[in-house]
């Protein structure tokens, strides 16, 4: 059953881990959301079962930036400034969609170990941190976060998963976020090929973390797999053709996906297409 239809449980305060996570997404100006999910402390009060009422016009986000298909984001060169300012603006938009998606798996879905919904309030706590690396990058190049437009296909997908946790761990952290891992050198290495060491050094940043946060995904979807009598190759092939998952094309980082738990047989799978 979607949890959005089911009624909030009585007698639990705001200060639940999986409370606050909600109050969080709703935040709608980027300042208070980062602000919001500093404040959620690591042993906040926190039930399992709970099941919530959603908050109107969920996710919160700011005005700007404008949304628009992805095939209306244009691509700039590396040579000029507003290229990379571009750049570094999608790579943003990217991190601020990843705060919102580890929010919502943390109120969404109930009924987990507690161990789920504090692993899930760690990426949205380093996603925050990588937002705001790429935010105050951006201000040095004298951009805003919104002075680009941006596209919403991370959240498109979180939309289509909302009433099956397996569906969500399979194709949001082990699909396109685990993209990032693949894409990340290539990005790093055109920025620093394009003299900004700084904004090569953040990439580098946000890699290191990635990998454990597609690894958490990677576990918890075999967790689910293991529950549900699945084997996970397999439940993953049905899982992208159900809910329409991008079709993923190398290169691929086979190192980093190694180091955030994807096994042998996977990575062939992935590279067999």
């Amino acid at each position: 059953m979607d949890s959005n239809t089911i009624p909030s449980a009585e007698g639990n305060g705001p200060n639940c881990l999986r409370a606050q996570a909600l109050a969080a997404l709703a935040a709608t100006e980027w300042p208070e959301k980062l602000a919001a999910v500093r404040a959620i402390e690591d042993d906040a009060a926190l039930d399992c079962q709970r099941s919530f009422e959603p908050i109107a016009g969920l996710p919160g986000r700011p005005e700007r930036p404008h949304l628009v298909a992805p095939a209306e984001v244009k691509h700039r060169s590396m040579a000029t400034l507003e290229g990379r300012a571009a750049l570094l603006h999608a790579l943003a938009h990217i991190e601020f969609n990843a705060v919102n998606l580890a929010l919502d798996i943390i109120w969404r879905f109930a009924g987990m170990p507690e161990a789920f919904y504090r692993d899930w309030l760690r990426v949205a706590r380093e996603e925050a941190y990588h937002f705001d690396l790429l935010r105050q990058r951006l201000a040095a190049l004298g951009v805003a976060y919104g002075d680009f437009p941006a596209h919403n296909g991370l959240w498109d997908m979180a939309e289509r998963t909302r009433g099956d946790l397996l569906a969500r761990l399979a194709l949001v952290p082990r699909t396109l976020e685990a993209r990032g891992l693949d894409a990340s050198p290539m990005i790093r290495n055109k920025l620093a090929g394009a003299g900004d060491k700084d904004s090569a050094a953040i990439v580098d940043i946000i890699l290191r973390d990635e990998i454990g946060h597609v690894a958490i995904g990677n576990y918890w979807y075999k967790q689910q797999c293991t529950l549900a009598g699945k084997e996970p190759v397999a439940c993953y092939a049905e899982l992208a053709r159900r809910y329409d998952a991008p079709r993923l094309r190398g290169p691929f980082n086979l190192e980093a996906r190694r180091a955030a738990g994807f096994d042998d047989a996977e990575l062939a799978a992935l590279q067999a297409g």
